[in-house]
């Protein structure tokens, strides 16, 4: 195989997306869509959006803020990115955005056409299924989205994700 043969194939892998924020219902998501891409041939990409900050009176201190919260975001993606390696054998795609998180990932998809399914995990609590699945699935959200979405229901054991995948 020659290295345009693998970039061809790497191009026409699934491309299975998990939005790493600070929920737990994540975590879920991420086992689903590694499962899936190891199942599958395909491949993952984590986005992790930074969420603005309140204004500031010192433009100093807020950049500085920034910079910490990407810092902070970069060094969270690395730690998830060595988890998907050991569960897939492969390095994921690393996405790192500033913006609110629904309107960046709309982005990111419309973007990237590589990625093929959007993974998001709902809330264990029962509560809501989580506010960006509300969004994309009855919001306005549901009418700008152009993959599919796959939901991890929040109350699965990692033996039945693993079953399920």
């Amino acid at each position: 195989m020659t290295d345009s043969d693998s970039a061809i194939d790497h191009a026409n892998q699934r491309v299975f997306l998990v939005v790493v924020d600070r929920t737990e219902e994540w975590r879920m998501a991420l086992r689903f869509a590694c499962r899936r891409a190891e199942h599958t041939g395909g491949r993952v990409a984590l986005l992790h959006v930074i969420e603005p900050i309140d204004p500031q009176d010192w433009m100093a201190v807020e950049e500085v803020m920034r910079e910490e919260m990407r810092h902070e975001a970069e060094q969270l993606l690395q730690r998830v990115a060595k988890e998907v390696n050991e569960l897939t054998g492969t390095m994921p795609e690393l996405h790192v955005r500033e913006g609110q998180r629904r309107e960046e990932l709309l982005k990111l998809i419309e973007e990237e056409p590589q990625i093929s399914i959007l993974v998001l995990g709902a809330s264990a609590t029962g509560e809501t299924p989580g506010p960006l699945i509300q969004y994309l699935t009855a919001g306005k959200g549901a009418a700008r989205i152009k993959i599919p979405i796959t939901i991890v229901p929040g109350g699965l054991s990692i033996d039945q994700i693993d079953d399920l995948a």
